[in-house]
């Protein structure tokens, strides 16, 4: 694990989180088991990256007479990125189920390790929206920094990266492209390996998410 420390980067060591994390690392770990760890540390960490979110008071009535409770002030809108972001998805709509949800599909050219940009859809309103871009991993960083541009063109302002696992490359990466953008991570790793994988990591999410290994 890097021991830098960088201003835009939450570290997410809640007890919970880093033994559910340990266990999806296992190379033993079921598909079955690799995508109920998956999930359940996503909407842990949903809990820290929405800590401070403004909110604005709602008068509600209780049995007993009105109080006084607290709301988001501020819509959100998720946007996995395709595929493997779409194993973190439900958990975290199950804490904030009011979300809007925009998708964008992205992936690694092998060859260049470039980031290509195949599908998006965004709800029509998602600069008026808090934006948080989801992926398991930030390796090199190229989808999310692809993610992010493409968001930029829509005028959204507001974009923090939930990811499991980052690399130092990749945080870098990320801080150079958009230095504004608040990564929240469980656990940064080593280093990338020479096909821009995340070591010591816990190998290819999507594949370990749907089976496709």
């Amino acid at each position: 694990m890097s021991d830098k420390i960088w201003p835009n980067v939450t570290l997410v060591q809640h007890p919970v989180i880093q033994q559910d994390l340990s266990r999806a690392r296992d190379v033993n770990t079921s598909v079955e088991d690799f995508r109920r760890l998956v999930g359940q540390i996503a909407g842990l960490m949903a809990f820290e990256i929405t800590r401070d979110y403004p909110t604005e008071n709602l008068v509600i009535e209780t049995p007993l007479g009105p109080a006084t409770g607290r709301r988001l002030a501020r819509e959100l809108t998720l946007v996995p990125i395709l595929r493997a972001g779409l194993g973190m998805i439900d958990p975290i709509l199950q804490l904030l189920p009011a979300a809007r949800v925009g998708h964008i599909g992205i992936y690694r050219d092998e060859e260049t390790l470039e980031p290509v940009t195949y599908y998006q859809k965004f709800p029509p309103n998602i600069a008026e929206t808090d934006v948080i871009v989801i992926d398991p991993m930030l390796a090199t960083a190229g989808s999310v920094n692809a993610t992010i541009t493409c968001l930029r063109q829509y005028n959204v302002n507001a974009i923090k990266v939930l990811c499991l696992l980052a690399a130092p490359e990749g945080i870098e990466n990320l801080n150079n492209a958009h230095d504004n953008v608040t990564v929240f991570t469980a656990a940064i790793d080593e280093r990338l390996n020479d096909k821009g994988y995340i070591v010591p990591g816990l190998g290819d999410a999507g594949d370990r998410l749907f089976g496709t290994l």
